[in-house]
């Protein structure tokens, strides 16, 4: 089977937000519960069962915290390269520049199973695990210092990242959950992406991006072209097999996390501007994501 025709099931999943929110009147008010729900609860649960189930070898985890310390440095410095080039507003640039390395988790976990099987979502599952605490790090820094708000409190605050790292200390202390409580787990993850996708639709928007068109255009080609430019370097780099090789281009070229979205709007940024390059970003991944993925 293509590679376009294994991620069309998930892009059809966005479609379908897409079509409940703007065309049979579903209310914002249903999909900001869901979401709320899915960022809280169910991807936690996720993403701490995946990485807690996942092994972890010292030269495995060494090479995949590499190559996503490598991915989230590279973005975070392109994105932000924008500031001295093109002189946006310092809250426009603090907005959109997560936006050039943050990556949605919801889609890059069902392409990987998709794409690789159960071992291609494991490996995706750690580079996920490793790459949520930085990229959150440096999205909540920039906007944080241009509001006030306390850096450590917002990533205390952060489901995502408090769920990666309990769930990494537990691996490395050969913790397992209960029985009863990993099927919990189990059940509460598999609501977690295909409701998280059908969000992703659901929130797409085309306003906002008003004077914004020079930044916008940056954040795309970096999180879309360069990124998975950046992947196949450190793949290279470090040495990877072809399977981590696949999924860390494939890690690359995801779009932007709705997550963003709410970040900006949470702590005082445009918002509005975000939501245009978030919708932009999906829209464009769904012909990037396969160009790309055939290329290997």
């Amino acid at each position: 089977m293509s590679v376009a025709l294994l991620v069309l099931p998930d892009f059809l999943l966005v479609a379908l937000g897409w079509v409940l929110r703007h065309r049979l009147g579903f209310a914002r008010e249903f999909f900001a519960g869901t979401e709320r729900l899915v960022y809280f609860v169910l991807f936690p649960a996720l993403l701490f069962q995946s990485i807690l189930r996942t092994p972890i070898s010292a030269g495995n985890a060494a090479l995949l915290l590499q190559a996503a310390a490598i991915m989230i440095g590279a973005g975070t410095l392109l994105s932000w390269l924008a500031g001295p080039i093109l002189r946006p507003a310092p809250v426009a640039l603090a907005s959109a520049a997560q936006c050039g390395y943050r990556f949605n988790t919801y889609i890059g976990l069902a392409l990987a199973a998709s794409l690789g099987g159960q071992p291609g979502q494991t490996v995706m599952a750690l580079i996920i695990g490793f790459a949520v605490p930085m990229a959150n790090l440096s999205a909540v820094y920039g906007l944080a210092r241009h509001n006030g708000k306390n850096l450590f409190g917002e990533l205390l605050r952060n489901p995502l990242v408090v769920s990666t790292v309990l769930a990494l200390l537990c691996n490395l202390a050969g913790l397992h959950l209960p029985g009863p409580v990993d099927i919990v787990f189990s059940r509460l993850g598999s609501a977690a992406i295909a409701l998280g996708i059908i969000c992703v639709g659901a929130s797409l928007s085309w306003e906002g991006g008003k004077g914004h068109g020079r930044l916008i255009s940056w954040m795309l080609v970096v999180k879309l072209g360069l990124m998975p430019l950046v992947a196949l370097g450190a793949a290279w780099l470090l040495g990877l097999d072809p399977l981590a090789t696949r999924m860390l281009v494939l890690f690359g070229a995801l779009p932007t996390a709705s997550a963003a979205y709410v970040l900006a709007m949470r702590m005082g940024g445009d918002g509005r501007m975000v939501a245009v390059l978030i919708s932009l970003g999906t829209l464009f991944s769904a012909v990037t994501i396969p160009l790309w993925l055939l290329m290997l």
